[in-house]
C-alpha cells in the first residue's frame, strides 16, 4: 500500500519543496483548503480531505478533519492485529506522515485592536487534534509541526523510513507546541474574564538563547522570552554590539530598566549586583550620567548603565572612559556608537522605552512558584503625612520624592541618601536597618556629597537608633512608610534634632 501524508499548514514556508520531495518518493498527499490550493498551483497532485471522509468541509472550515477515517488512520497501531482488522473493516487507510502547523492565534491577538471574534476564529481545533493523534502513535507515524524539521525527515525517508528516535523526538516537540498553544489561549480567555486566581497557572515561553552559564560557571542556563513579547524589557532589547549577554547581565539589566522606568526626565541608572550604585537626573542625558557617576565613582566599575534618552557623543565620551559591562538606551547616535564600539566586549543594546506594564512577577521556589502583582505604586507628596514639628521645604520635598523612587528598587533593608538630582549613598541588604543607614552615610561622606542629603527608608524604623544616627551625621529630612509600634520614638528623636519626617503609608520592601 502506498504511503500517505496529510499536509495542512498555515505557515507555508518550504512546504512546496517538501511536498514535491514526497511526491517524488511516490507518497500520496492528502490536503485541505488553502494548503491544497497552494500545492495544486505548484502542479502537485493532492487528495482532498473530503475525498477521504466523504463529507465536505463545513461551518466555515471549522469541521473538516474531525472524522474517524482521518483519526483512525493516524491512531491505528500497525503492530496490533485487532487495530488493523478494524481499519480494514471500516475502509480506513493508514496515514504515515502528518505535517500541520496551527492557525495563527498568537499573531492574531498581537495585532492592535483585534476583536474577540477574530481571536476565537483563530483557535485551531482540528490541527491540534491531528497533531496529538499522530504524536501519540509515534511508533508508526511521523509528525512535523516545525518547518525546520523538513530536511531531517526527507533525509531519513530516502532510506525508506524515519527512525523511531526521530519520530519520538518530533512527537515530544508536538506536545510542547500544542501545550504552549493551549496555554496562550487559556491565558487570553482567563484575562478576558478577569479571573484573578486561576486554579492552574499555565504560562508559555520561547527559547531566546542558550547562555554560556548561569550565576556561576558550573551552572547551565537558558533564556526564555514570554510568548507575547513585552516591548520595554531586556527580553525584547536588540543587542547591536559586544559579546553575548550572561545570566547575571540579564538579571542586572532587568533591574536597571525597572528603575529607569520610574523617571520621565533624562535619567541615568548605574547598577551592580541587582542594586543601583548611582541614579542621576538632569536636563540632558550627559549631565544625568555625570551625576550618576559622581554618586559612586568606585562601584560603577564593571557596572550596567541604562539611559532613557538616545546616547549622543558627549555622553559616549564619558562612558568610554569607564569599564562597563552593558549600556542600554533607546538609540545611539552614529558617532557615539562608533566610539563605544571600539570596546569589543562592551555590550550595547537598544530598547523601546514605553509605559510600565502590569505584568505579574514570578519567583521560583523549590517545588513551587510565587506570583505577585508588580510594585507599581508610587506615592507623591500629596499622599504623605508630615509627622514631625518641622515641615519639609520645597527643596527637601523634591529630594525626598527622588529618594523615594530610588529606595523602592534597592534590596531590603534599604536606605537611600539623595539630593534632588542624584543618589549620594545607598545601603542595601543588611540584616538590620541601622546597618544599612551606616553604609549609606559612610558612602555619602566618603564622596563629599552628604551635605543637604535626605534619607529614604523602604520600611519603617523598628526603633529610633536609625534616626539618631542620621541626625549625628547632619541628615535633616527623612521619608519612610511608618507603621511601627515604636513610630512615636522615631518621631520624638526627629523632633529633638530638628529633622522633618514624612510617612508615606506604603512599604516598598524588595526581598
Amino acid at each position: 500500500m502506498k504511503k500517505r501524508a496529510l499536509i495542512s499548514v498555515s505557515d507555508k514556508k518550504g512546504i512546496i519543496a517538501f511536498a514535491q520531495a514526497l511526491h517524488d518518493m511516490d507518497i500520496d498527499i492528502i490536503s485541505t483548503g488553502g494548503t491544497k490550493a497552494a500545492l495544486e498551483d505548484a502542479n502537485l497532485p493532492t487528495i482532498g480531505i473530503e475525498e477521504v471522509t466523504g463529507f465536505p468541509e463545513m461551518m466555515d472550515g471549522r469541521v473538516k478533519t474531525l472524522h474517524p477515517l482521518i483519526h483512525g488512520g493516524l491512531l491505528g497501531r500497525r503492530d496490533l492485529a485487532s487495530h488493523m482488522e478494524a481499519m480494514a473493516a471500516h475502509d480506513i487507510q493508514p496515514i504515515d506522515l502528518v505535517v500541520v502547523n496551527l492557525y495563527p492565534f498568537k499573531e492574531t491577538i498581537s495585532k492592535e485592536g483585534v476583536t474577540e471574534a477574530d481571536a476565537i476564529e483563530n483557535i485551531d481545533i482540528g490541527g491540534p487534534s491531528m497533531l496529538r493523534s499522530a504524536a501519540k502513535n509515534f511508533a508508526s507515524v511521523t509528525v512535523i509541526v516545525d518547518p525546520a524539521d523538513y530536511t531531517t525527515v526527507l533525509e531519513e525517508l530516502t532510506s525508506g523510513e524515519t527512525t523511531l528516535t526521530t519520530r519520538k523526538r518530533l512527537a515530544a516537540k508536538v506536545f510542547r507546541h500544542t501545550a504552549a498553544y493551549d496555554a496562550l489561549i487559556g491565558d487570553y480567555l482567563t484575562s478576558a474574564v478577569q479571573e484573578e486566581q486561576p486554579e492552574t497557572l499555565t504560562k508559555t515561553y520561547t527559547l531566546k538563547q542558550a547562555l554560556r552559564y548561569g550565576e556561576n560557571s558550573h551552572q547551565r542556563a537558558l533564556f526564555y522570552q514570554s510568548a507575547l513579547p513585552v516591548p520595554y524589557s531586556i527580553a525584547s532589547a536588540e543587542q547591536i554590539h559586544g559579546k553575548e549577554l550572561s545570566y547575571n547581565n540579564i538579571k542586572d539589566a532587568d533591574a536597571a530598566l525597572r528603575i529607569a522606568q520610574e523617571f520621565t526626565a533624562p535619567v541615568a541608572v548605574v547598577l551592580k549586583h541587582m542594586n543601583p550604585c548611582g541614579i542621576g537626573t538632569a536636563d540632558t542625558i550627559a549631565a544625568a550620567f555625570q551625576k550618576a557617576f559622581e554618586a559612586d565613582p568606585v562601584s560603577i566599575f564593571g557596572g550596567i548603565v541604562v539611559l532613557n534618552r538616545p546616547v549622543d557623543l558627549a555622553t559616549a565620551e564619558q562612558l568610554s572612559g569607564i569599564f562597563l559591562e552593558i549600556v542600554i538606551a533607546p538609540a545611539f547616535a552614529a558617532d557615539a556608537f562608533s566610539l563605544l564600539a571600539k570596546k569589543k566586549n562592551l555590550r550595547l543594546l537598544t530598547v523601546e522605552f514605553a509605559e510600565a506594564t502590569n505584568e505579574p512577577e514570578f519567583v521560583s521556589v523549590l517545588g513551587g512558584l510565587l506570583v505577585q502583582d508588580p510594585d507599581d505604586q508610587m506615592e507623591t507628596a500629596a499622599d504623605w503625612q508630615v509627622v514631625t514639628q518641622r515641615v519639609p521645604s520645597d527643596e527637601e520635598t523634591a529630594a525626598l520624592a527622588f529618594a523615594w523612587k530610588a529606595v523602592k528598587h534597592v534590596k531590603s533593608n534599604a536606605i537611600v541618601l539623595a539630593n534632588q538630582q542624584q543618589t549620594v549613598g545607598i545601603g542595601a541588604g543588611q540584616m538590620n536597618r541601622v546597618g544599612s543607614v551606616k553604609i549609606a552615610i559612610e558612602q555619602a561622606e566618603a564622596s563629599g556629597n552628604i551635605e543637604g542629603a535626605v534619607l529614604a527608608s523602604d520600611a519603617f524604623f523598628p526603633m529610633d537608633d536609625s534616626v539618631a544616627y542620621a541626625a549625628e551625621h547632619g541628615i535633616k529630612a527623612i521619608i519612610q512608610p511608618g507603621g511601627s509600634i515604636k513610630d512615636q520614638a522615631s518621631i520624638e528623636m526627629a523632633d529633638k534634632h530638628g529633622i522633618t519626617m514624612v510617612f508615606t503609608g506604603v512599604r516598598h520592601f524588595k526581598h
